[in-house]
């Protein structure tokens, strides 16, 4: 049973999503919070498995909210999904970097969130990950994007290494990768892990805006070194 809070700020979308996620007999919703203050506290009483994050509250955003649970040590294992607009919720990037696994687009269609959450319970971290990956290159290339690892942080990694990232950023699971580069996928979930541990990555999400940030993903239509 995936343990699932929600939180935001609008009571119709809570209402509409407990309504779905109530109908999933491998989920249920253990809490809803209306403001971010609200969804860290609820995030340590209900021991949530997951929290849908909106970015947009009250009295703390739910980018703080995100932070505050990925480095409180009891809440090791909640995973955050956030909530955006898409086309004009840039603070997408700084909800990943605050620990979030992951967003939801808000009129995403039913059967994709209760995917979403799955998938994100189960530990991969990004959803529609085009789309994820496309968002974080508009930002990164923007005049005002924050100052990341640099090129020299890919240093650290072997070729090898360099391709699977290039891959991660695509959106390529583990499958995907393995296939891509000849593998087993095993030996693919080896060289993410490896990776992760190398560059202080938390989960994938953190992976592809390393991938942006030190040059290793072009944006907007660029190649991939590796690639």
């Amino acid at each position: 049973m995936i343990r699932v809070l929600l939180a935001d700020d609008q009571t119709l979308v809570r209402a509409a999503f407990a309504m779905l996620i109530g109908s999933d007999p491998e989920m249920e919703v253990v809490g809803e919070a209306a403001t971010g203050l609200e969804a860290v506290a609820l995030a340590r009483s209900a021991r949530a498995d997951l929290v849908v994050m909106d970015i947009r509250m009250p009295e703390l955003d739910g980018i703080e909210a995100t932070r505050r649970i990925a480095a409180d040590e009891d809440l090791a294992g909640v995973k955050v999904l956030v909530l955006t607009t898409y086309d004009t919720d840039d603070h997408i990037l700084d909800a990943l970097r605050a620990g979030a696994s992951g967003f939801l687009v808000k009129d995403t269609r039913p059967a994709e969130l209760l995917a979403a959450i799955r998938t994100v319970a189960a530990g991969d971290s990004l959803l529609s990950p085009g789309p994820t990956a496309r968002l974080i290159a508009r930002v990164l290339s923007a005049p005002s994007a924050p100052a990341g690892p640099g090129p020299e942080a890919l240093g650290m990694l072997s070729e090898r290494e360099c391709q699977v990232l290039a891959l991660v950023a695509r959106g390529l699971n583990n499958t995907g990768i393995a296939e891509s580069l000849g593998l087993s996928p095993l030996t693919a979930k080896t060289h993410v892990s490896r990776i992760m541990g190398k560059l202080g990555a938390r989960d994938r999400a953190q992976l592809v805006i390393a991938a942006y940030e030190s040059g290793l993903v072009v944006p907007a239509g660029g190649g991939a070194a590796g690639n």
